[in-house]
């Protein structure tokens, strides 16, 4: 595994594009503005969200030993479990980083599998337990953390999802055709498609087999969700499971809340993603603050229609959504993505309100006035 190369501060930080909305400089975390995401299926490296916790490591090059495995290119979307935390603030205070609706992206990420990788040092395929009681594959970072007391930055996943060749774990060292940078992870990371993306690790430095999940700071004291009851002072972690997958979501990237535009026809469009190999079922529009509703048209590759089947599409990645419609007057605009299991987003970001900000799925709306623009 690599190594550190260098001192590790905020010194030696990389450069980044101009455009990104940044939420904090030390530790580096960033979005691009939300029309950037619907500007290409496959987000550009530059403008793919940056979310750390300390300072980017200074890390050697990885050994030649995978790159000699089968390697595989997966199209998947990460996303931070609080991208839209901004907007659960406003009903109530939460903790964290002040993500707007950008904290996601879609890459093409090219590497070897996990399940390969284990499968050479005598852990089949398709395995739940080993003989030794290993249940769970940990995943150890170079990157030191304030929260880890300074150690290392840890995350877990069942073994059954690490030695499931459909699961599409990756040890991945390419991004979009090349080399991963030092903010996506450089030299190797971890992807796990369809979960949130605090447990694809970047700059990986051990893969441990252990019996129990990972008891590192983001496994077992934060990253969970609690409901709207639960605050600061009655919070028993314990009491909640490692988020894992993340819930159905949608939201509209080619209008800005609060946003002037001529009257009359007005392109909407925007991203739809759920977790755990969901495909979109179907994204409703609503022009008029939700009393009825149109479809929009999904696609994935331009020209190219899109089917919830798995099969026949990107099953990690986003779905894009567009619609024209007329707009006569001032009103609300929403969109909401029901899921190939029929989980819908829920309408209320108050029904969801957890301290901690996470997972802010409730409808996307934005609110449009009849005025002078440039649209």
């Amino acid at each position: 595994m690599p190594g550190l190369s260098g001192p590790s501060d905020y010194s030696q930080e990389p450069s980044r594009h101009p455009c990104l909305h940044i939420n904090a400089k030390e530790p580096f975390n960033a979005e691009p503005p939300r029309s950037a995401l619907v500007s290409s299926y496959v987000t550009p490296v530059e403008l793919f969200f940056k979310r750390n916790h300390g300072p980017i490591p200074l890390v050697d090059d990885i050994e030649r030993d995978i790159r000699m495995l089968p390697k595989y290119n997966v199209t998947a979307t990460l996303q931070c479990a609080g991208n839209r935390r901004t907007a659960m603030s406003i009903t109530r205070k939460v903790k964290g980083v002040g993500w707007n609706v950008s904290a996601i992206g879609n890459a093409v990420w090219g590497g070897a599998k996990l399940a390969d990788i284990l499968e050479l040092i005598g852990v089949p395929k398709l395995t739940s337990s080993t003989q030794s009681g290993g249940k769970h594959i940990e995943f150890v970072s170079i990157d030191k953390c304030e929260e880890e007391n300074g150690g290392p930055y840890k995350a877990s996943i069942p073994l059954s999802q690490a030695t499931n060749p459909e699961a599409d774990v990756l040890l991945a060292y390419e991004m979009n055709g090349e080399p991963l940078n030092r903010d996506h992870g450089y030299p190797l990371r971890v992807i796990v498609p369809g979960v949130i993306g605090a447990r694809s690790v970047k700059w990986l430095d051990s893969i441990n087999i252990i019996a129990e999940e990972c008891q590192g700071f983001f496994m077992q004291k934060d990253y969970k969700m609690f409901p709207p009851s639960v605050d600061w002072g009655n919070i028993s972690w314990n009491t909640r499971k490692p988020q894992m997958d993340f819930p159905v979501q949608s939201v509209i990237c080619s209008l800005e809340d609060a946003q002037s535009i001529k009257p009359g026809k007005v392109r909407i469009s925007g991203y739809a993603v759920s977790g755990g190999c969901r495909g979109i079922e179907r994204v409703d529009v609503s022009i008029d603050g939700g009393k009825t509703w149109r479809e929009a048209t999904r696609f994935q590759k331009t020209g190219t229609p899109y089917i919830a089947d798995g099969i026949s599409n990107d099953k990690w990645a986003w779905v894009l959504f567009e619609l024209t419609v007329d707009i006569p007057q001032s009103t609300e605009i929403i969109a909401k993505a029901v899921d190939s299991a029929a989980n819908v987003q829920p309408e209320k970001v108050q029904d969801i309100w957890n301290l901690r900000g996470i997972l802010n799925t409730s409808w996307h709306r934005v609110h449009v006035r009849i005025g002078h623009s440039n649209m």
